[in-house]
């Protein structure tokens, strides 16, 4: 038997080696290395224009801009990409490979009022035009008061100070950098949006060439003589231009005002390799402090964690060694004289109020957690590359999704527990296959309310409605259900003590129970909301979030901290003869959620000033309220199954007749 399994470890363990020689080259984060033949030409895409002031996208071609020859095709688009408003279209803006060179693109129709009126206002409003070549964000570099700022994107037009003139911009600058790559018959495998791309040791000769490694691009405001460019046709070829200083030398947005758009760009050899290439991207501001501060939550909130601990286990085992020790008579004649958890032994396992709606909860709260933790230890790994958009969100919604067999079962095992009973298994099934994801489809389904009416290309389109419809009730539906059934056929977890027909008086308390239940979320909030800050600032102000490894840590310490705060709470409130523990385990480490939405109405408040009008604030508060919702499910779930196991424990160690 042994030796059967030694050679089968064997086995796995070369198949495992001889798997990973076979894929050595492997680069998982972005598409596959794309090396271009010089002159070849590559045509950069458009994404929708996004805002820090009202976090409403709109499409690129909602303004008058050059179309390409073909006309607008949308590109593919995962189900996470549509979910966050991204709409990527072809343009109209063609590069060749290593031809530095100045081009026409088009000249506008005189532009009329409704045209001139959006161009203002997407321009008040700082609308970045976002665009993309072999994958990579256009990037622009800008100094405010003495600073090098990086940003991705460049602005649709600027106000200059003391004017109530807005300028267009109306000529780009590309830089591009390109990589000189030397076909060596190494075998790269990779996968992307592009999808999956071999190069094998036949392919050497058409490896060879260029790989882009950079795309930096510098917008200017360029007023042209229509007359002269109006003679023009699409990639004529045009004599370089400096961006002018001078307001009179640009493109004033005015009605009946004719736009030339043209573009340059300069090739330029990069020792930078294709691997690095989205470094540039990645580079954090203050990083130096990012790093200390983390580490300096995770020790502190890890030390206190800790201390508790300690004392939490000294006081319990002191407690059941003196229990253990004496004989019957003097356990009866203990259990009389003294107060404490020892004297709610026959109510600690009584039904608590509104059990099918903690079922459900909980449910719910392992589906969630076992989505964040499985996502975040994918992302630190790196499976969810910033190349790959839209990837992180469609992951979470399909884990979400198969996720749904654990929360059926955990909901439905919990509940014939407390009932001793399978009856009425069916009914806890399908409410938590519809509690959550209803919560999060009547909030959404109303700030699509808004994004419709707003024309943003935010909102969700009806035919996705339908897919994310389907999928609901055609997987975790049916997921759910298979979930609970093999929880009505698991071993209910048998309590160590009886309950007494007659409920035990709670003595009155000096100070409501629910306070201590509310301060108990601090500390859980104390390890989390340093990287919240980080999180925030990646989804709203629009930078890249890629420090999943110290947000793996830092998950792993929240579910320590949930889990101890919430057992400490449980055994602090038998202490004092309350036995309805099973909702305050619960809250205990949920009510974090609570300090988390507070947060990010601070941050909405101060950190993003700049949010203009009241359907901004809106959608902000809207998605903030689904993710408090979805963080106090799964840190509540954490801290009221933690508690479980405990006050299973601690009486199933006390010897009672």
């Amino acid at each position: 038997m042994a030796s059967s399994l030694i050679a089968k470890i064997y086995w796995a363990f070369l198949f495992l080696v001889l798997f990973a020689h076979a894929c050595n080259g492997f680069y998982l984060p972005g598409s596959y290395m794309h090396t271009y033949p010089a002159d070849h030409p590559i045509y950069a895409k458009v994404n929708s224009l996004t805002s820090i002031e009202t976090e409403l996208p709109f499409s690129y071609y909602s303004l008058p801009y050059c179309t390409p020859p073909g006309g607008v095709k949308k590109s593919a688009e995962n189900l996470g990409e549509l979910l966050m408003g991204d709409q990527i279209d072809n343009s109209p803006y063609r590069f060749q490979m290593n031809v530095n060179e100045s081009v026409y693109l088009c000249t506008t129709t005189p532009l009329s009022e409704h045209e001139v009126k959006l161009l203002k206002q997407r321009t008040r409003d700082l609308y970045q035009v976002n665009m993309i070549l072999d994958n990579l964000p256009a990037m622009r570099f800008a100094k405010q008061n003495g600073v090098n700022i990086q940003w991705t994107g460049f602005p649709v037009g600027y106000t200059p100070p003391q004017s109530d003139e807005d300028y267009i911009i109306n000529h780009l600058k590309f830089r591009v950098l390109v990589h000189e790559y030397e076909g060596s018959g190494v075998e790269i495998i990779g996968t992307g949006e592009e999808g999956m791309g071999v190069v094998s040791k036949a392919d050497k000769s058409m490896a060879s060439g260029f790989e882009i490694v950079g795309f930096e691009v510098v917008p200017c405001s360029v007023k042209y003589d229509p007359q002269v460019m109006s003679k023009l046709h699409m990639y004529d070829n045009i004599e370089s231009v400096n961006c002018p200083l001078e307001l009179d030398k640009s493109q004033i947005i005015r009605e009946q005002e004719i736009v030339s758009f043209t573009y340059e760009v300069e090739f330029v050899k990069s020792n930078i390799r294709w691997p690095s290439r989205w470094d540039a991207y990645l580079k954090m501001e203050g990083a130096r402090v990012h790093w200390f501060s983390i580490l300096n939550s995770l020790m502190v909130i890890f030390f206190l964690a800790g201390i508790v601990f300690v004392i939490f286990l000294r006081t319990v085992r002191r407690d059941l060694t003196r229990y253990e020790e004496l004989d019957k008579e003097s356990q009866a004649q203990m259990n009389e004289e003294l107060s404490g958890w020892k004297l709610v032994v026959g109510d600690v396992f009584r039904e608590p109020n509104c059990s099918k709606l903690l079922c459900v909860m909980v449910g719910d709260g392992v589906q969630i957690a076992g989505m964040a933790v499985v996502t975040i230890v994918f992302a630190a790994f790196g499976f969810m590359s910033p190349a790959s958009r839209g990837m992180l969100l469609t992951g979470m919604i399909i884990l979400y999704l198969f996720l749904g067999i654990a929360a059926g079962y955990v909901a439905v095992r919990l509940w014939r527990t407390i009932k001793g009973t399978s009856e009425g298994w069916r009914s806890v099934s399908w409410s938590v296959a519809c509690f959550f994801p209803g919560i999060v489809f009547v909030i959404l389904t109303s700030l699509n309310f808004i994004l419709w009416g707003s024309k943003s290309t935010g909102a969700i389109p009806i035919s996705l409605y339908f897919v994310l419809l389907s999928l609901w009730f055609c997987i975790s539906v049916p997921l759910t259900l298979l979930g609970g059934l093999l929880g009505t056929r698991a071993e209910p977890i048998q309590y160590p003590v009886r309950t007494n027909q007659i409920p035990r008086e709670i003595p009155a308390r000096k100070y409501p129970s629910w306070l201590l239940v509310l301060g108990a979320g601090t500390l859980p909030f104390g390890t989390l909301f340093i990287e919240l800050f980080f999180i925030l600032s990646s989804i709203w102000l629009g930078r890249f979030y890629y420090v999943f490894g110290f947000l793996l840590v830092v998950l792993l310490l929240l579910v320590i901290v949930c889990a101890e705060v919430s057992v400490v709470l449980t055994y602090m409130h038998l202490c004092v003869e309350d036995w309805r523990w099973w909702w305050k385990a619960f809250f205990a480490s949920g009510s974090v959620a609570l300090y988390v939405f507070l947060y990010s109405i601070n941050y909405l408040v101060f950190d993003l000033q700049s949010l203009s009008g009241p359907v901004s604030a809106v959608l902000y508060l809207g998605y903030s309220l689904i993710m408090a919702i979805a963080i106090m499910l799964s840190t509540g779930t954490i801290g009221f199954l933690m508690s479980f196991y405990f006050v299973h424990y601690l009486f199933s160690s006390v010897k009672i007749d």
